[in-house]
């Protein structure tokens, strides 16, 4: 993907390469032109998954292309987010695996009882299918070996930040 700039200088106009670009909004999601991409040539930004909290910050495409982000609405980035669309190019957010402990409750009560201990904790999860999974804890870890409860540490990629939500203890 080739970016022209045009400058004008008295008479001339002249025409240069811009290898960099800035991202001020989402145009869209692969989710919503999936029938339609082979026709594109995809560029991907590889984000921690606690990068896609964050409006203003600096990436590199998968091609070595500098992206500057600077979100003007208040959103946070979702794999598969197109930050940049043409008739033959995007740019797109993915996201790098996270080390997890994937944790497979075999009862509502289980499920209970780990959903609380980690609520105690402050640890944030997410929840697939039958899994809960949360960023590896060698505390938490210990944990589920001494309850007895079924998991499996492994990396994995996850479609949206873990998100701590800020409470108080009166």
């Amino acid at each position: 993907m080739s970016l022209l700039a045009r400058c004008q200088w008295a008479n001339d106009t002249f025409y240069f390469e811009v290898n960099k670009l800035l991202i001020e909004k989402v145009i869209t999601n692969l989710d919503e032109i999936k029938d339609d991409l082979q026709r594109y040539h995809i560029e991907k930004i590889y984000m921690e998954s606690g990068d896609l909290v964050k409006r203003i910050q600096r990436a590199k495409t998968d091609h070595g292309r500098e992206i500057g982000i600077r979100l003007k609405e208040s959103r946070e980035l979702k794999v598969g987010d197109v930050l940049y669309m043409d008739e033959k190019n995007l740019v797109v957010v993915d996201v790098l695996a996270d080390d997890l402990l994937v944790i497979s409750p075999r009862s509502l009560a289980e499920m209970g009882e780990i959903a609380h201990q980690l609520g105690n904790r402050h640890l944030p999860a997410q929840f697939e299918h039958d899994e809960m999974m949360v960023q590896y804890d060698y505390l938490v870890e210990e944990l589920l070996i001494k309850l007895g409860v079924p998991f499996k540490r492994e990396n994995r990629k996850v479609k949206e930040a873990f998100r701590h939500i800020g409470h108080k203890h009166d």
